[in-house]
């Protein structure tokens, strides 16, 4: 009995603390004017925020960084969803055609947690090198490289650059419209956040 009465407040806890942190995926868009310069890289210009709670910063983060900083969080923060979005992706996709994809002969079977330790050896390989391939294009559109940086700022990205823009839109989607790009950004950065918890 006690050991089911921990695992229920085990759980409790664990419930509680996503609810918590889930709290920054519904943060509101800033009222007034604001600039939709991608250059212009403030934490008050910054799209992601949704009503009720508007710019969700509890610990200051923000406040205390500088516009590099407040890039290369932002950048990691929309890199981290979009791996979380496609891994929520994977999840669901494994569940859906176990044991019947024409991949591998339908041998991999169980819960989709436990399907890359089934995949055939020499796959492995095949995925690391797509997602060096990956990142090594992400580096070379974002960052300065490291050769013309001084070894005190390490990761400075293109003054240019705007976090997560790294010129992949094979279907045309990206908006010209600045205001209708924000509220595309602030969509993306939203179904993220969701998919990191």
């Amino acid at each position: 009995a006690s050991q089911l009465s921990f695992s229920i407040a085990t759980m409790k806890s664990v419930i509680f603390a996503a609810a918590v942190a889930s709290a920054a995926a519904f943060a509101p868009a800033q009222t007034g004017a604001r600039s939709t310069s991608l250059n212009a890289f403030t934490a008050a210009d910054l799209p992601g925020a949704l009503a009720p709670m508007g710019f969700f910063d509890p610990l200051g983060f923000a406040k205390k960084a500088d516009e590099a900083t407040l890039k290369r969080y932002r950048e990691a923060e929309v890199t981290h969803g979009r791996v979380a979005m496609l891994a929520v992706i994977g999840f669901l996709v494994g569940e859906a055609v176990e044991g019947s994809s024409f991949l591998f002969d339908a041998s991999i079977s169980g819960p989709a947690i436990s399907h890359p330790g089934q995949v055939p050896g020499g796959w492995d390989a095949l995925i690391i090198a797509g997602i060096g391939f990956a990142e090594l294009q992400r580096a070379k559109t974002g960052w300065v490289d490291p050769a013309d940086v001084k070894f005190d700022q390490a990761g400075a990205l293109n003054s240019d650059y705007y976090p997560g823009d790294i010129g992949f839109d094979p279907l045309g989607l990206k908006p010209d419209d600045a205001e209708e790009l924000d509220i595309m950004i602030t969509k993306e950065l939203q179904n993220g956040r969701l998919a990191m918890l």
